[in-house]
């Protein structure tokens, strides 16, 4: 399957650069697969598509701040590094200079030279780094001088980590936002339980591979990077009673979807599992387990954007984006979001 079957033109100027506040008042294209409508609402009127027999499951994992700017040493050319998972004593790293970084390199703070990493070498498309620390000194030295890991396409300076972040985010451990569920408030959630909705919660550590676009011709070249998952039992249960009750299992992102077609795909039923998922979801995949999702509009080219043409058909899902782009809705992790039901 070719992959410009996936590309679609966006202006620059719908790439939205700050979350919309408060966050429900965004907008939200609603998408039925079935009757092929779309209608055009505010996220705070998601209620209304919504059953009391109905779950939604949503991602709790909490976004770390996992950009540094360092520099060389002895040298001091400056190299940004954006940390996306430990790799044994390792970290795999993204990193972004003007000259050439070699092995044995040591990149430090400037303010704190103590704190450093030594280049170790490269692994597939990640450079592999050594920290001078041990792995208890991680999260007060993240927390303390880390920044946040906003996507290259926004470009407003210094955005706070709890703008980035889920009001429901728990554990710690991604390095970009599951960013459907940036829309909810609190309130919202409140008038959702009391219409007899109920919530259930896993998490998936987010990476960059996700959001990448693909660069291979056909889709089935493109090789997904891992990510670490975990469904306690309680949640399990709560999918399965969902199931047995005909509600609907409404995920919230497709870090959720990923999870739990994993799972079924793997057991043939949604148990209490943890581990690492490269899934990749394209047109022709057969869902098993989710019956609607909440996700934002996504990049021309990428996985995500082939997830939701594989949940309701790719030339529908390209005629909604095109009405996306004429009627001016803002996209990518900021921006505005759909329901596909």
């Amino acid at each position: 399957m070719l992959t410009d079957q996936f590309n679609f033109h966006l202006p620059d100027e719908l790439i939205a650069q700050r979350p919309v506040v408060p966050r429900d008042q965004c907008r939200l294209m609603v998408i039925n697969r079935l009757s092929q409508e779309i209608e055009h609402r505010r996220f705070f009127d998601l209620g209304h598509y919504l059953k009391p027999k109905d779950l939604i499951v949503i991602n709790d994992s909490r976004v770390i701040p996992a950009r540094f700017y360092t520099q060389k040493n002895p040298t001091g050319g400056k190299v940004e590094i954006l940390f996306l998972h430990r790799h044994q004593e390792l970290w795999a790293c993204m990193l972004n200079h003007s000259r050439r970084v070699k092995e044995g390199t040591i990149l430090s703070l400037p303010e704190h030279p103590e704190i450093f990493w030594q280049v170790e070498g490269r692994e597939k498309d990640w450079w592999l780094l050594r920290p001078s620390f041990p792995p208890e000194k991680e999260d007060e030295i993240f927390f303390n001088y880390g920044t946040t890991p906003t996507p290259p396409y926004i470009k407003t300076p210094n955005v706070k980590l709890e703008e980035y972040q889920t009001i429901y985010a728990q554990r710690k451990g991604s390095v970009a936002a599951p960013t459907a569920g940036l829309h909810f408030t609190q309130s919202l959630i409140d008038q959702l339980k009391n219409l007899g909705i109920q919530f259930a919660s896993l998490t998936l550590h987010v990476g960059l591979g996700t959001f990448f676009p693909v660069k291979t011709s056909t889709i089935e070249e493109h090789h997904m990077h891992s990510e670490w998952y975990e469904v306690d039992q309680k949640t399990a249960e709560m999918i399965q009673e969902t199931k047995k009750n005909e509600g609907r299992v409404i995920a919230v992102g497709t870090t959720v979807v990923r999870v739990l077609e994993s799972i079924y795909r793997q057991r043939g039923r949604i148990v209490e599992q943890s581990g690492e998922t490269d899934i990749f979801i394209y047109p022709g995949f057969q869902f098993q387990v989710i019956n609607a999702m909440i996700t934002n509009f996504h990049i021309p080219r990428s996985t995500l954007f082939m997830l939701v043409c594989a949940f309701a058909g790719t030339e529908f899902m390209k005629a909604a984006y095109r009405g996306a782009v004429e009627k001016h809705y803002r996209f990518f992790s900021f921006g505005d979001a759909t329901f596909i039901m």
